[in-house]
């Protein structure tokens, strides 16, 4: 279970990629007393912004070439300030990957909560994606070592056979058995692409 981090927040720098209204003034006051440091940017946002703890950004005028990243790829929380409740608005709002939510007029009141749940769902997403990175990978290694051991069987070998002498080779070559098992497939692959470059169709 992902923990939910709730220390103090001063120090952090907040961006509010917003156009210049009036109503962005209670957030950016919150925000100080929060102790964060806080930008005003518009219409886009600078590459700088790359090293930000938090993005505020309007759903409502909002378009996705003012991020200087593809939607849904922001590398820290993103909280939308929403006005429109149109589908359209709301849904490219979360396309853009929003963790968070302040609902317009902004005042000061919820801003801590809303940058202490942005930044827990932020959390849990990354930890989500590294799992199922991880999980890609392994279901990649243990298809590689089945076609490492069908390699030996194709030979003559049983299965246990040929996963032991996949075994023996990786501990001769000092690698895991899943760095082995690439090995020996991209050789295969390599040879097979030989051969075909060495046959001659007939006239």
């Amino acid at each position: 279970m992902t923990r939910i981090r709730t220390e103090n927040l001063g120090g952090a720098t907040a961006w509010i990629l917003h156009r210049p209204h009036p109503s962005v003034n209670g957030l950016v006051r919150q925000l100080g007393v929060i102790g964060l440091e806080v930008r005003e940017v518009w219409p886009e946002l600078p590459a700088e912004t790359m090293e930000a703890d938090f993005i505020f950004y309007d759903a409502d005028m909002g378009h996705d070439e003012q991020f200087p990243w593809a939607p849904g790829q922001s590398p820290m929380p993103m909280i939308a300030l929403i006005g429109s409740e149109a589908p359209g608005r709301l849904r490219w709002a979360m396309e853009m990957g929003a963790h968070a939510q302040l609902l317009k007029p902004m005042s000061d009141k919820g801003v801590y909560a809303a940058l202490l749940v942005a930044r827990s769902n932020f959390d849990r997403a990354k930890a989500s994606e590294a799992l199922i990175a991880d999980l890609q990978s392994r279901l990649s290694a243990r298809q590689t070592i089945v076609r490492a051991v069908m390699l030996f069987v194709m030979k003559g070998k049983t299965e246990a056979e040929a996963y032991d002498l996949l075994r023996q080779t990786a501990m001769a070559w000092r690698v895991t058995i899943e760095i082995a098992a690439e090995r020996m497939v991209a050789n295969h692959s390599h040879e097979r692409g030989a051969d075909d470059g060495r046959r001659i169709d007939p006239a």
